[in-house]
């Protein structure tokens, strides 16, 4: 029998605020689950209802064949690891990952006490105190606890948002390691689309308490749904245009009086009013009227506006003779000299990283990530 996480129509409220919105979703059992959106997108405060530290104002949750809606937080086969570790600052380590068998009654635990601080990659620092570890090895700990008692599903509240970038990113490796290693459910709350990206199997993004597109990382990042998932999960160029005609693999757009073209595998919309988005670094940057492939999408007289080096790329912005600012990521591979400010450019792209949006949505949901 499937022990898959299951959410059906799951509402809540507080006051006349609606944290999470009628949602409906499915955790296959032994993957990795993203919820990831911005602040007051109701991600914690569904999190907080698998746990059972809020109830849900409707709907049921169940873990295979049960209805675990009103149990109680410790009557729950679920473990949660949040963004502050919760270690008990006067015992060792291992009595801190021993401390949930010992209030199950058990006795002889040294030998799986030993075993989870391997998998944390720990072993040998039993006997230290949390003050003595770093705060990528106190998270370590705070893993092994909750992994420890066995539970159906561990609950990740930002795990590793106090750590620096470094150690984070160290991190998601390990935690993608021992979930594959371990084959429990994980459910990971982020705002961290990268964080996301890097570990999860299945990526679900909120906004306003309802999941706006799920699936693969890679499925939402190339073929986005909405203008929030576009903007929200990585950077895109939105610009108007139209589709002028059209047919079962091909649309022809028109943007500002230049004809492109659009697989019709990679568009929301089939016709009238679009966004047409491409992704920055799939965009190619050359001296205006160069020659450039037969197959490319190609917008003319653009100016470079500004130009970031950033280490790996160099970020260009360009001014599109409309006055919209478009966006371009070169890898700084060395191959050719960088662009400049003032610079007149052409910008291309393969027909087949071109993606069509709902034009009544707005261009900019989901740009600004301000107080992440």
């Amino acid at each position: 029998m499937s022990d898959d996480l299951t959410l059906t129509s799951v509402t809540k409220t507080f006051g006349s605020f609606t944290a999470v919105d009628d949602l409906d979703l499915t955790v296959p059992q032994g993957s990795f689950f993203a919820l990831l959106g911005p602040s007051g997108c109701g991600k914690t405060t569904t999190l907080r209802m698998v746990a059972g530290l809020e109830e849900p104002s409707a709907g049921t949750i169940t873990l295979g064949e049960r209805d675990i809606t009103r149990l109680k937080p410790y009557r729950r086969p679920v473990n949660t690891v949040f963004q502050s570790y919760a270690l008990f600052p006067h015992l060792t380590i291992e009595q801190n990952v021993a401390f949930g068998l010992h209030r199950q009654g058990r006795k002889k635990v040294d030998a799986e006490v030993a075993r989870m601080l391997e998998l944390v990659e720990l072993g040998g620092m039993g006997g230290r105190r949390p003050a003595q570890l770093s705060g990528g090895q106190q998270q370590r700990v705070a893993l092994a606890r909750a992994l420890i008692n066995e539970p159906d599903v561990l609950l990740l509240d930002e795990p590793l948002g106090a750590l620096d970038l470094k150690l984070r990113r160290q991190m998601q490796i390990e935690l993608k390691r021992i979930q594959v290693e371990v084959g429990l459910t994980f459910v990971h709350v982020t705002h961290d689309q990268e964080e996301a990206m890097t570990m999860a199997d299945t990526v679900a993004v909120m906004n306003q308490g309802r999941i706006e597109q799920m699936g693969a990382p890679e499925d939402l990042y190339e073929a986005p749904a909405t203008t929030f998932v576009a903007n929200f999960l990585g950077q895109s160029n939105l610009v108007p245009g139209k589709v002028v005609r059209g047919d079962a693999e091909v649309l022809e757009l028109d943007v500002e009086g230049t004809r492109l073209t659009a697989d019709v595998a990679r568009a929301r919309v089939r016709d009238g009013a679009v966004w047409v988005g491409v992704r920055p670094e799939k965009v190619y940057l050359s001296h205006a009227g160069e020659e450039a492939g037969d197959d490319d999408n190609r917008l003319h007289d653009g100016i470079v506006s500004d130009v970031s080096f950033v280490g790996v790329s160099t970020q260009y912005l360009v001014r599109m003779p409309w006055g919209q600012e478009l966006t371009v990521f070169e890898q700084n591979t060395g191959s050719r000299d960088r662009f400049r400010p003032d610079d007149k450019v052409d910008l291309h792209w393969r027909a087949d990283h071109t993606f069509l949006l709902d034009a009544s949505q707005d261009a900019t949901a989901g740009v600004d990530r301000v107080g992440e």
